[in-house]
């Protein structure tokens, strides 16, 4: 049979092997093929339309080989093989003339070699290339689409180069020569390739399947996985200039942020409870067992906290590494010794840090590797380095578990946000390939802002997936609450664990009452595991609580991944938060739950600390009879953050809308309306005691309020309950001028819960909730508090145009509104209409700062259009934008007779000295403006000698900030005979400049208002 006959007879198992793989895997086949000129470049075109089915693709890669005869067949088997090596050990060997006369020719002979080494740094070659003009900024954002990996990227970028002539193939033929080369292996020892072939086997094994947030089926992470928002923290309130807004990553650049702490190595990713901390470090670990990234490490160890504190015996290194993660066949002692030689290479990754029941200390320190100790332990030393020193390690936790103890030693620390609003999209198309299901389900979120705001969360998103069929079917509305959406997904899976005619297709008590007990014995166990902070659980524990196989089947349990316990493997709650659900259904459900028990859910009784205290819940069987005292104490010795979800839920369950179909599960109606009343007494009392704790004010300024931890628990709390009543009487007495709720953990979730409450404001408040994730969905959520904010402050939210529209369209409206700070987030000169038309028709608008945004020229033109129109504003913020020279001056000539601003920025705008010469003119007219800020621009000496002749006739102005802006001596002297004439300015700044020490002493006795 020749090769052309085999290759037809063995078609179907060639299809399977083909899609048995990844998108990912199929192009680097094609790369190969490419290389090799087996596919022309008309045929490459044909073979990576997107949208198509991979199955369809490898069907027609068949095809065309096939045609090609028995030398395109052979060929294809031989791209299969090299691929699979590659993506096993990577040969980084290939090297090609930079400067070759054919540079197109050589992208495509060397394009295996040359899409691995630009994976690592594809963004950075993106942004070279357009700032060099090669790409347009179209055909960057385009090769940048959200559903591209860095590798499709480094394809569609060299794809580009092949069709454009304009000198992209060549650079990047040299610069990508010019990429550092991944680490080759340093090692030929059998034992440890072996086992780091069987790490990457058990850790693919491990990650490929997402079953986190689903027991009934197990999906694909490749096809599923949706990136984040991941940004890096930064440290505010420090001096110095204006900071930009934080850097949004990649996960392929989680390691390449310049970190805070150089001596330390440990990454920190915090996220609150669903943002998909645990789905990023599984994609992570997918890659790196695919050997798609991360191939700087050559061993990779995943482990889970709430696993790790099971572990009673003492654990050395070697035991955490080879019996809790994967165990060496042999050579046990050499492959240990490699990772000890070789700890740079070795990547260690801890999900789930705020479940661990220890809370972190350096206090005992271990530093032998071969010593065992307890583990938490044998984890702090790692994290501080004692143990393993340069070895990577990740730990992801949320924010309220980290200490400042712990962030001693953490290089770099990283906020995952959850999906963006382009990511839930991308998602839920991910989820339903059906783009019609898709379509709806998307409009109807859209249509629908509270459950839109909800699902910025993956958890969310996915339960929206989940519930779809319900969602689009249902007459009424949309869930609004948390509590509406765990109740649907509760929905959910007790209809699909029924037979099909046997259940009612809605939420009713018929469907409640048939599963009450497996709902008990679940929520006892999940209560029982919150006071013991205990989230997997062992067969012996699932006996004693009674759950057997009908409750399991229910799907809320699932089997515990990398479990480190060698008997049955334990089980866990689809997520922590379905814990806390369940908990707080037994609360609501349970006959024999005192409603007394609940003053310690929601914080109102300071406990004092016993010997019973702390035993009982060890003593208490979960399977036993929750009295009042047992309740009483796992609701004490239960982590905070567990706690604040349960009691959001519980109010949620408790409020008038669900309190109904509760009561129709069970006898008693009474004790329901007992427990929503003492649930509705301690709400308003911890608020009481919150607002009682506030400072009084200092003299002469509005009394100010920074939010405690627990305020946006609480107000979440009230949220659920849903009674306009309670939340108009918990705030009727709050008497603030500033609310304060930076790095609060706001999302769109947040931001409805505090217009529900705040909007009963009986006076008006300054609402500032910078460095938080408000989003558009969030602006649009605060908008029926915008009555009541004399202030609106929204640095670092991620608000684009369309939010700020919104935001401005209501405003028009609100006569107490004076104030709008929205630096640092995503404006360009689409909103200018929105915020001119706002200075024209409101006549008592005070500040507007939109610093360190995108407007242009074109926004600045726009906008003084509406300062014309004027005549109230008194503060100006526009640095970090591009203005330039255009832009300039538009708001000098806009400004030139204004009689209310007081204070005007323009730092790092690009002007030079044609708009230094507008701002110039601006000062001999204007008689109102004290403060001009021109820092970080290109003024140079014309542009302030320009500057100069402006204050010889200008009256007003105190302060001119003129710092880096390339003056030299010849300009500070034009200052100098300004000043000698202008009584009225106290302070010139020209740090930063290109003055000699000279030249800055002589400078410095000449006029001490020269700050130098």
């Amino acid at each position: 049979m020749c090769a052309q006959e085999a290759f037809q007879a063995q078609r179907s198992q060639l299809v399977e092997l083909l899609v048995s793989g990844s998108l990912e895997g199929f192009e680097s086949i094609l790369d190969w093929l490419l290389s090799w000129e087996v596919l022309s470049w008309e045929d490459y075109e044909g073979l990576t339309l997107l949208g198509q089915p991979l199955s369809h693709l490898a069907r027609r890669l068949l095809d065309t080989v096939w045609n090609k005869g028995a030398w395109g067949c052979e060929q294809l088997i031989a791209a299969v093989q090299e691929a699979q090596a590659d993506s096993q050990s990577p040969k980084l060997c290939d090297h090609w003339d930079p400067h070759s006369p054919h540079p197109a020719q050589d992208l495509r002979s060397h394009r295996p070699a040359i899409v691995r080494r630009l994976y690592s740094h594809v963004e950075g070659v993106l942004d070279l290339a357009k700032e060099r003009g090669f790409i347009s900024l179209y055909e960057c954002d385009e090769i940048r689409r959200p559903i591209f990996t860095s590798s499709q990227r480094a394809r569609r970028l060299l794809d580009l180069a092949m069709v454009k002539a304009n000198g992209l193939a060549p650079f990047l033929l040299q610069h990508v020569e010019e990429l550092p080369v991944p680490k080759a292996l340093p090692f030929e020892d059998a034992a440890c390739k072996k086992y780091m072939s069987k790490l990457r086997t058990t850790v693919s094994a491990q990650s490929r399947f997402l079953s986190t947030y689903d027991g009934a089926e197990s999906l694909c992470l490749e096809e599923i996985y949706t990136e984040n928002v991941l940004e890096i923290r930064t440290e505010v309130g420090m001096a110095g200039p204006p900071q930009n807004c934080p850097a949004t990553l990649g996960l392929e650049g989680l390691f390449s942020s310049q970190g805070i702490n150089k001596d330390a190595d440990t990454v920190l990713v915090v996220g609150e409870a669903g943002s998909g901390k645990s789905t990023l470090l599984q994609q992570l670990q997918l890659l790196w067992a695919t050997g798609r990234d991360f191939q700087e490490f050559l061993f990779v160890f995943p482990f889970s906290c709430r696993q790790l504190q099971c572990v009673a015996k003492p654990l050395s290194v070697q035991a955490l590494l080879f019996e809790h993660c994967c165990w060496p066949d042999l050579g046990q002692q050499d492959v240990f010794q490699f990772l000890l030689e070789h700890p740079d290479r070795v990547l260690l990754t801890f999900d789930g840090f705020d479940e661990f029941k220890f809370r972190f200390t350096d206090r005992e320190r271990h530093c032998s590797p071969t010593h065992p100790m307890s583990v938490q332990n044998l984890l702090f030393n790692l994290l501080q380095g004692n143990l393993l020193k340069n070895a990577r390690k990740v730990l992801t936790s949320r924010p309220d578990a980290v200490s400042a103890c712990l962030r001693k030693y953490v290089c770099t620390e990283l906020t995952l946000k959850g999906f963006s609003e382009d990511g839930i999209e991308l998602y839920l198309r991910k989820c339903h390939r059906d783009p019609g299901v898709a379509d709806r389900l998307i409009s109807l979120l859209k249509a629908t802002s509270a459950l839109h705001g909800l699902c910025h969360l993956p958890v969310f998103s996915w339960m929206v997936s989940k519930c779809h069929q319900e969602l689009l079917l249902q007459g009424g509305g949309s869930p609004t609450t948390t509590t509406d959406m765990y109740l649907l997904i509760l929905q959910h899976f007790l209809l699909h664990s029924s037979p099909p005619d046997s259940a009612p297709h809605h939420l009713g008590a018929g469907l409640l009452r048939g599963r009450l007990p497996t709902l008990l014995h679940l929520g006892r166990l999940a209560l029982w595991g919150l006071g013991m902070c205990c989230y997997v659980f062992s067969a012996k524990q699932l006996q004693a609580a009674h759950i057997d196989r009908e409750d399991i089947s229910l799907g809320f349990l699932v089997r515990a991944q990398r479990a480190v316990s060698e008997s049955t493997a334990p089980l866990e709650f689809l997520h922590i938060t379905f814990q806390c659900f369940f908990a707080a259904l037994y609360l609501a459900l349970s006959a024999d739950m005192p409603p007394s028990s609940l003053r310690y859910l929601f914080n109102c009784h300071q406990p004092e600390s016993s010997l019973l205290a702390r035993l009982l819940p060890a003593l208490c069987v979960p399977g036993a009879r929750c009295k009042e005292d047992s309740v009483a104490v796992l609701l004490q010795e239960a982590e905070p953050h567990n706690l604040q979800i349960t009691a959001a839920f519980l109010a949620g369950l408790l409020s008038q809308e669900h309190r109904s179909l509760l009561a129709e599960c069970q006898a008693s109606e009474k004790a329901l309306l007992r427990r929503w009343d003492c649930a509705r007494r301690c709400l308003a009392h911890s608020l009481h005691k919150h607002f009682h704790s506030i400072p009084p004010a200092v003299q002469g300024e509005a009394k100010s309020m920074h939010a405690m931890p627990g305020f946006v628990w609480l107000i979440r709390s009230l949220y659920e309950m849903q009674e306009e009543r309670l939340a108009r009487e918990a705030v009727r007495r709050l008497n603030v001028g500033h609310l304060k709720l930076t790095f609060c953990s706001v999302g769109p979730a947040e931001c409805a819960a505090l217009a529900f409450v705040l909007r009963h404001l009986r006076w008006p408040v300054a609402l500032q909730l910078d460095h938080n994730s408000v989003g558009d969905i969030g602006v649009e959520q605060l908008l029926p508090c915008l009555s009541v904010c004399k202030a609106l402050y929204l640095r670092d939210n991620n608000i684009s145009d369309r939010g700020i529209c919104k935001l401005i369209e209501h405003a028009l409206h609100c006569e107490q509104l004076q104030k709008l700070a929205l630096f640092n987030n995503k404006l360009t000169d689409g909103c200018a209409h929105s915020v001119a038309r706002l200075l024209e028709c409101r006549r008592n608008f005070l500040a507007l700062r939109l610093g360190n945004n995108h407007i242009t020229a074109v926004g600045a033109q726009v906008l003084a259009q509406g300062l014309r129109a004027n005549a109230s504003l008194q503060f100006l913020g526009f640095w970090g934008n591009k203005v330039g020279d255009k832009g300039a001056q538009a708001l000098a000539e806009a400004l030139g007779d204004h009689q209310s601003l007081r204070w005007l920025s323009l730092v790092g705008n690009n002007i030079g000295s044609v708009g230094a010469q507008a701002l110039a003119l601006m000062l001999e007219k204007n008689v109102a403006l004290e403060e001009l800020c021109l820092e970080e621009n290109r003024l140079q000496d014309e542009g302030v000698c320009s500057l100069a002749e402006g204050l010889k006739r200008n009256s007003s102005l105190k302060v001119l900030k003129l710092s880096n802006n390339c003056v030299t001596y010849l300009g500070a002297e034009a200052l100098l005979q300004a000043l000698a004439r202008n009584d009225t300015i106290l302070e010139v700044w020209l740090r930063g400049n290109t003055f000699s020490p000279e030249e800055i002493e002589k400078l410095s006795h000449r006029d001490t208002r020269l700050l130098l």
